[in-house]
């Protein structure tokens, strides 16, 4: 498709009767997909943000780019009343008739309003979408609301084959011909997302670690641009972290940890590589008895929040509490730390190892459940190491060859006993050989976070996946029982 091609599709969308057709069938479609963050609860209705439409709806084949609010009822955690719904971002193929390899991606078959007789579907499926949002970064295109952004001196090709990765994700990504991977963000919120701003910084400061953006989309919505999609090289025949280690695992035998500590070294160099990038290209702040009360706070009341919903936890909550009460004591004999912008959801399945043997970052968006803001508050790196060293020991739990089950039978142990101990230490070593100090030598703010990380774990693993709970659980009894 070319630029003029593009740009002429800025027709208008006729907006209410769209949403009101396709709302019976959104209710029943959204709730179903990974990336859709109101589980449990149902959809009561939606308002619509945006509607443009980048392959005209009249023609064989259509393409409709929404944002749309979900609106649900709230939890009793929320309290009473209402507030808006989270926003969406939908690409809606539409089609006269859902050829057999599609039929997958079925949305529904539209009854009434301008699409009615049509079916429509997930529109990531087709090829033929995919090639026009490739196109539309290609040429810096402007649809309605909608902006694509791209690096100039970099080039796009536009003969690449897409494909989508079917993983089960937060978002969803598409790959261009081993070339170029595109995050699409599916939880909209206001504001430049982590996961543009720090791969751009990174790429400016020259750190190799984390793949620089080629393009980006967004929307430019009442003063306030929302980051819409990411587009970075892709790393052909890279392996993540969490495979790697899998795999490492079940052929160590009696070999401990040797087989990945080399592996652990680099990962722990690169975090620091990236770390000190960011340091030194973004503002860092100190955090004194004020903050750090702040900080001890929050982690106490997600202990509460977790032990009353997980009875489990409950026994080891005093311990737990100590954690938290150790570092509140370091902070009102004036102890501080400094923080900057981190990863800030740092873990093996968000590492990536090339061929070459080179580690890359990515996914820099932070925990989505967060609000925005939150996410791009200077935070001590220690919380990354932690979740990496969290990370570990899930992956020393995990079924050798049988990758991301949990073992069956009771409490878990590690396949071999000391892997995740010489891993965690290969790795805070490797840090330590780039950043220069070692991340266990601040062993009260490492434990806080740790204890932090794995509660969470423990309401997560309880509420969605209760095979899983025993490995944070055997965390709890041994954070719990630390001095």
């Amino acid at each position: 498709m070319s630029e003029a091609a593009i740009h002429s599709v800025t027709a208008p969308v006729a907006r209410p009767e769209l949403l009101a057709s396709l709302d019976p069938l959104l209710r029943e479609w959204l709730p179903r997909q990974r990336w859709f963050a109101g589980k449990g609860r149902p959809v009561t209705g939606f308002s619509l943000v945006t509607a443009n439409e980048l392959l005209p709806s009249t023609a064989q084949l259509g393409l409709l780019h929404l944002l749309v609010r979900a609106h649900q009822p709230l939890t009793p955690a929320q309290g009473a009343g209402t507030r808006p719904g989270d926003c969406y971002q939908l690409l809606i193929g539409v089609r006269e008739a859902l050829p057999p390899h599609l039929a997958p991606a079925l949305i529904g078959h539209v009854e009434e309003g301008p699409l009615a007789g049509h079916t429509v579907y997930e529109a990531l499926h087709d090829p033929r979408p995919a090639d026009v949002l490739l196109e539309a970064l290609r040429t810096r295109a402007r649809v309605g609301e909608l902006r694509f952004e791209r690096d100039r001196r970099q080039e796009i090709r536009g003969d690449l084959i897409p494909r989508l990765i079917t993983a089960e994700q937060s978002n969803s990504s598409l790959v261009f011909g081993d070339t170029f991977i595109l995050k699409l963000l599916r939880r909209i919120v206001p504001g430049v997302n982590p996961d543009l701003e720090l791969p751009l910084t990174l790429a400016r400061e020259g750190c190799p670690r984390v793949p620089a953006p080629t393009a980006w989309m967004a929307a430019d919505l009442d003063g306030e641009t929302y980051t819409l999609g990411v587009l970075q090289p892709y790393v052909q025949g890279a392996v993540d972290g969490w495979e790697l280690a899998l795999s490492e695992l079940a052929k160590d035998g009696c070999r401990g940890g040797e087989g990945f500590t080399g592996e652990a070294r680099a990962l722990g160099r690169a975090t620091a590589e990236v770390h000190t990038a960011l340091a030194r290209a973004l503002p860092t702040v100190t955090l004194g008895h004020v903050q750090m009360e702040l900080l001890v706070d929050g982690m106490t009341e997600r202990l509460a929040t977790a032990a009353h919903a997980v009875p489990a936890l409950r026994p080891y909550a005093a311990g737990l509490r100590t954690a938290f009460e150790a570092l509140a004591d370091l902070a009102s004999e004036g102890r501080t730390w400094t923080a900057q912008r981190i990863h800030g959801d740092l873990h093996l399945g968000q590492c990536l190892r090339a061929p070459s043997g080179e580690w890359s970052l990515i996914d820099f968006e932070g925990e989505p459940s967060k609000p925005l803001a939150e996410r791009r508050m200077p935070q001590p790196p220690l919380r990354d190491i932690a979740g990496m060293l969290r990370s570990f020991d899930y992956a020393a739990h995990a079924v050798p060859g049988a990758l991301g089950s949990p073992r069956a039978g009771g409490t878990p142990v590690p396949a071999v006993p000391d892997w995740a101990d010489i891993c965690r230490a290969a790795y805070c070593a490797g840090y330590a050989e780039v950043a220069g100090r070692d991340p266990r030598a601040d062993p009260v703010l490492l434990r806080a976070y740790e204890t932090d990380k794995a509660i969470y774990e423990v309401l997560y693993e309880a509420r969605h996946r209760p095979d899983w709970l025993p490995v944070p659980m055997a965390a709890i009894r041994r954070l719990a029982a630390s001095p």
